[in-house]
C-alpha cells in the first residue's frame, strides 16, 4: 500500500495522477474538505461538479478555486440533503446535464447538532448524513454506472468518521422517537451508517464495476462543528487528546487527502466495502479509540438491514 499518512495533503496524494476526462461529483463542495477536494482534483484536470445547498456559497467557492487555477473545469448544482424533494430535483438535473460520473464523493454532513428534523421528518444527522446521500446516490447511480466502464471510474467515496465508534445504528429507532436524544450517539450512528452504506453498495454493484469506500478524514476544524458550543469543543478536544496523546488537528488539505486518495489511488482499483483512514485501509478493531473500524460497521447483515430500512424510509429503491 501507499507511503502516505496523517500529514499527507490532497496535492501529495494526486502527484503523478492525471484526472483529465474524469467527471467528479462532490457534495458539500462549497467549503472545507469538499472545496479542497474540488480544488485539488480540478488542478489535475478533472471536470468537477460542486454540489451544495446554497448557490451563493458555491459561486464563492468556484471563484476561490479559479483564482488559483483559472482553467479549472468546474460546474455547480444545488441540492439540499435534508430534503428528499430537493435531492430528487438535483439528481434529475444531473442526469440531464452530465453524461457520466466517474467519481462520486459524498462529502457533506452535519455533526453533533441539536435535536431536529429534516424536511421529511427524519432526525437531522441520520437524515442528512445517511438518508440524504442514500437517495442522492440512488438518483446518480445511472451516471456512476456509465463511469464504471472506464479505468479508475465507478468509485463512490462516503465520508464517515472515527465517530462511528460512538454508536452502531439503532435499526429499531434511528430517528430517536423512543430514545432520549444525544447528539454524539446520533452522530455516531450516522457515521456508522455511512460505512454500512459502503458495504451495501459494494455487495450490490461491485459486479458492475462500481466500488464504494468509506473514509475517516481525521480531526479537522472546519464549519462541520458549527453547532458546537465552546464548552463542547473543549470537551471533545480533551476527550480525543486523553485517548490519543499524539493527536494533532489536521489542516484542511491534510483532511481532504484520504477521500481524494480513496477516489483515485491505484491501490484501491477493484476494491470496496472498506473503511480508510490516513490514506490506508483501516484494520478491524473493536477496542481501540485511536484507530481502526468497528466490526458492527462492516457487518454484511447489518448493512443489508440498513439498506432495507433506508429504502422504506426514503421510498428510493435501487434497481439491479
Amino acid at each position: 500500500m501507499s507511503d502516505f499518512g496523517k500529514t499527507t495533503s490532497a496535492d501529495e496524494v494526486l502527484e503523478g495522477i492525471d484526472l483529465t476526462g474524469k467527471t467528479v461529483f462532490i457534495t458539500g463542495a462549497n467549503s472545507g474538505l469538499g472545496q479542497e477536494s474540488a480544488r485539488a482534483m480540478a488542478a489535475k484536470g478533472a471536470h468537477v461538479v460542486m454540489a451544495g445547498r446554497d448557490q451563493t456559497k458555491l459561486d464563492a467557492a468556484v471563484d476561490a478555486i479559479r483564482a488559483e487555477s483559472p482553467d479549472a473545469k468546474l460546474e455547480t448544482i444545488v441540492g439540499d440533503l435534508g430534503s428528499l424533494t430537493s435531492v430528487r430535483a438535483c439528481t434529475a438535473e444531473a442526469r440531464e446535464r452530465f453524461e457520466q460520473i466517474d467519481l462520486l464523493i459524498n462529502n457533506a454532513g452535519v455533526m453533533a447538532c441539536p435535536m431536529g428534523h429534516t424536511a421529511d421528518g427524519f432526525e437531522t444527522q441520520f437524515g442528512t448524513n445517511h438518508l440524504g446521500h442514500f437517495a442522492l446516490t440512488k438518483g446518480l447511480m445511472p451516471l456512476v454506472r456509465r463511469g464504471a466502464g472506464a479505468a479508475g471510474g465507478g468509485r463512490i467515496v462516503n465520508l464517515s468518521s472515527r465517530g462511528h465508534q460512538f454508536a452502531p445504528v439503532d435499526l429499531d429507532d434511528p430517528n430517536f422517537e423512543r430514545r432520549e436524544y444525544n447528539e454524539w450517539l446520533s452522530y455516531g450512528q450516522a457515521k456508522t451508517a455511512n460505512v454500512l452504506f459502503s458495504v451495501g453498495l459494494e455487495s450490490r454493484f461491485s459486479d458492475q464495476g462500481v466500488h464504494a469506500i468509506a473514509v475517516h478524514p481525521g480531526g479537522i476544524q472546519t464549519n462541520l462543528g458549527r453547532h458546537l458550543s465552546q464548552e463542547q469543543r473543549d470537551a471533545l478536544t480533551q476527550r480525543v487528546t486523553t485517548s490519543d496523546p499524539d493527536f494533532a488537528w489536521k489542516t484542511i488539505p491534510q483532511g481532504a487527502a484520504t477521500q481524494v486518495w480513496a477516489a483515485t489511488s491505484p491501490d484501491l482499483e477493484g476494491r470496496g466495502g472498506v473503511y480508510c483512514e490516513d490514506c490506508h485501509i483501516a484494520e478491524l478493531d473493536d477496542t481501540s479509540t485511536v484507530a481502526g473500524v468497528r466490526s458492527y460497521a462492516l457487518d454484511p447483515g447489518k448493512a443489508d438491514a440498513l439498506w432495507t430500512l433506508s429504502e422504506e424510509l426514503t421510498g428510493e429503491v435501487f434497481s439491479a
